[in-house]
């Protein structure tokens, strides 16, 4: 008894907080990373050149594109070696200028985290003419 009165100063066993430890929190949030962040995104992966691959092209319908889905998307990062997680699905649509082909193109890629935004396909815009493999 503390000053003269029971149960004072004691706490009853369903009115407890749970103790928490550091090794508990850590194992609990590698847990969560590599079941849940870790694993990449879903991304359609296909290249129709002229309309020569019906089920890449636009509209874009979720039909009978079973073979085109890539679950988890892993790309190249720069400056690095190996297949990463992507962080993007991206999509590549156009003309070639020199003969009128069409070009649809569905991808991942990965952000590789770098300070220039003009390097990071995912994080650039791509509105306009460019050049692809020389054309």
């Amino acid at each position: 008894e503390r000053c003269g009165r029971a149960g004072v100063g004691r706490r009853a066993p369903w009115n407890t907080t749970p103790t928490v430890t550091t090794p508990t929190v850590l194992t609990l949030l590698l847990l969560v990373l590599t079941h849940t962040g870790c694993q990449g995104i879903d991304c359609f992966k296909c290249v129709s050149v002229n309309g020569d691959n019906p089920s890449c092209e636009d509209p874009f319908h979720n039909n009978f594109t079973v073979g085109l889905m890539e679950s988890p998307c892993l790309a190249g990062r720069k400056g690095r070696g190996g297949l990463f997680p992507a962080t993007a699905c991206i999509k590549l649509a156009g003309i070639y200028d020199d003969n009128g082909q069409t070009l649809i193109i569905r991808e991942c890629t990965v952000d590789s985290g770098s300070l220039t935004l003009d390097t990071e396909l995912a994080r650039m815009s791509h509105c306009g003419a460019f050049v692809l493999s020389g054309r």
